[in-house]
């Protein structure tokens, strides 16, 4: 199958086109950009910086994909952004690259949605089956682990992460961690519940899910401390269930971090001579659009 290029659109010759990659009207694509085989770039959408989408994307009309961070610290260093196969990147949408200072890497994982409007700004690390609605808003280091749900207008923190399978509702002003199968909605969020659809969906019914409404009760409704808490679940032996002992060390992780983000933790102050007194992040190591049932 052979490439499909529009007359009037502008490739780089330094670009990679893979088999199959349509490109429509007046699309621009950058010298660094690796498109993989079978993406479509509609029409008037921008392709620039070291930006590698992976087969079968999507790139809608006005989306503009790897333009340099809005970051001060972002000293026009070779970072990258790296979309997923089969994830779409509707109208208008903005993605940015990493910066040196945070991981160099902006990462949008397999199968995800992103609707019109979003942004996504560096070093944001998406795994797969995300989706982020129409003009939802992520700041710089944001963690969205696989199959979250973001509504839309929503405002993302800077180094918030958002666990497994969770939904954060319309309009939310999020600055917390969200941990894994809950439900979180707001201005500014709370954590409201636990996402039962999102769990059913995924198969998880019975007795995890009783052991989970239980963890849950002990870590968000009471107000008893959290050490008794833990203990309490671990006296149980509610973190026998996988589910369970997710939610758990998602929780604690948060405790340890830093106003009620795990990864505010994380940062590193950077020497003198390299950080014009800013800080850094260092990185940790290593579908539908439902309203979802809060307990």
């Amino acid at each position: 199958m052979s490439v499909e290029v529009h007359p009037t659109a502008v490739i780089d010759p330094q670009a990679r086109l893979g088999n199959g990659v349509q490109v429509g009207p007046y699309a621009v694509i950058g010298p660094h950009a690796v498109l993989g085989a079978g993406v479509t770039i509609h029409n008037h959408a921008t392709v620039t910086g070291h930006t590698t989408l992976g087969e079968g994307v999507q790139v809608f009309p006005g989306a503009v994909l790897g333009c340099v961070p809005q970051d001060l610290k972002y000293k026009g260093e070779p970072t990258t952004l790296e979309i997923g196969a089969g994830t779409i990147v509707r109208e208008c949408a903005t993605l940015h690259p990493g910066t040196a200072l945070g991981g160099g890497r902006t990462v949008i994982g397999k199968n995800c949605l992103i609707m019109a409007y979003a942004h996504i700004a560096h070093d944001c690390i998406l795994a797969d089956q995300i989706i982020v609605a129409n003009a939802s808003q992520l700041a710089g280091h944001v963690h969205v682990q696989e199959g979250a749900r973001i509504s839309g207008l929503c405002a993302i923190h800077h180094f918030v992460t958002i666990g497994r399978g969770s939904f954060v509702g319309g309009s939310a002003r999020l600055s917390i961690d969200v941990p894994p199968h809950t439900l979180a909605e707001g201005h500014p969020a709370r954590i409201r519940g636990l996402n039962l659809e999102g769990l059913r969906r995924r198969g998880i019914v019975g007795e995890p899910v009783a052991a989970l409404k239980s963890a849950f009760r002990l870590l968000v409704r009471d107000k008893g401390s959290r050490a008794e808490a833990y203990a309490e679940i671990e006296r149980e032996g509610y973190t026998q269930h996988p589910v369970v002992a997710e939610f758990v060390r998602f929780v604690k992780r948060s405790d340890a971090g830093k106003n009620g983000r795990a990864l505010e933790a994380e940062r590193q102050i950077v020497p003198p001579s390299e950080r014009d007194g800013d800080l850094s992040f260092r990185p940790p190591d290593g579908a539908e659009m439902d309203e979802d049932e809060a307990e």
